[in-house]
């Protein structure tokens, strides 16, 4: 399979997954996360794990040659776990 073949293969699967990230990332009901931001209880580190999750999983995103299985996998564990997801995610899941 060419690479562009491959590429435009992707973009489904990378679409399927930033729907459902962008609904659970604006609160599902909740506050949104512009909001969570804004408060003073969220806090430095807050927004640092959020940029961590987002960088982690452009970088996921972004890996052609990864397997549809593994990448579903890795952004469940980065997204529905935050900080051990991504730590998880750059010392292991970069191979």
């Amino acid at each position: 399979m060419s690479d562009e073949t491959r590429s435009s293969a992707f973009r489904p699967l990378s679409i399927a997954l930033f729907a459902p990230l962008a609904v659970l990332l604006t609160g599902c009901g909740g506050p949104n996360l512009i909001e969570r931001i804004s408060t003073a209880s969220w806090g430095f580190w807050g927004t640092v794990i959020i940029v961590l999750d987002l960088v982690a999983l452009v970088d996921l995103l972004g890996d052609g040659t990864r397997g549809t299985t593994s990448t579903v996998i890795w952004v469940l564990l980065i997204v529905f776990m935050p900080l051990l997801g991504v730590i998880l995610y750059f010392i292991i899941g970069r191979d």
